[in-house]
């Protein structure tokens, strides 16, 4: 039996595609856990450690997340005036990936250890580290996944149905639902491209 191949940090970074099609191959436990292992090293604000994890594993979680998170969708889309053909679609395509995800992870941000301040400036700006904190841990977990020979995909539309998400999986009142990330092994390869990074820099 040929051992597996070591794989750069740099490839890691470069070949990690979000891939939302997946085998029907379970993801093991052990698994999961070493990777969210590695999503715990991210740096965070003061090390304070800011993100939380769910792992949904229960078929009715996972029924009544899609189908509670379908209809919240359903109601912003008419409201935005979306024909229905294309609501329907949408429905159909989010409740997909929540239900055919071999493993779904919902990455949440608690406010509990970061600090207080009394202004709303101060405030907002230490939200924001918590939610950059709590963004570095996902793409740990997404290129831990990668490395271990799984695929990924953060999918960010508990932001705007919160509580929602909240209400389904009885989370704890601290817990606020960031993105859902679905893992497992690639039913499809993507090729995507990068702008020139001379476009996104600013010398001084």
């Amino acid at each position: 039996m040929m051992e597996p191949q070591a794989i750069s940090v740099a490839e890691v970074l470069h070949q990690r595609r979000s891939i939302r099609s997946y085998r029907d191959q379970p993801v093991s436990r052990k698994l999961i856990e070493q990777i969210l292992v590695s999503a715990q090293w991210a740096p965070s604000a003061h090390n304070r450690q800011p993100w939380r994890f769910v792992i949904i594993e229960q078929v009715h979680h996972r029924e009544r997340l899609a189908a509670a998170m379908g209809a919240r969708l359903r109601t912003d889309l008419l409201a935005d005036g979306v024909p229905l053909p294309q609501i329907e679609a949408d429905c159909a395509r989010s409740r997909k990936r929540i239900l055919a995800a071999p493993a779904l992870i919902l990455i949440c941000l608690s406010m509990v250890d970061m600090d207080a301040y009394p202004d709303e400036k101060r405030a907002q700006a230490e939200f924001l580290m918590a939610v950059q904190s709590v963004a570095m841990a996902g793409q740990n977990l997404m290129l831990a996944a990668h490395a271990a020979g799984l695929a990924s995909c953060w999918l960010c539309a508990p932001l705007f149905c919160p509580q929602t998400v909240t209400d389904c999986l009885d989370l704890p009142e601290d817990w606020q639902a960031q993105g859902l990330i679905t893992l497992g092994y690639a039913a499809d390869q993507r090729e995507k491209s990068r702008k020139p990074i001379v476009e996104a820099l600013l010398w001084r």
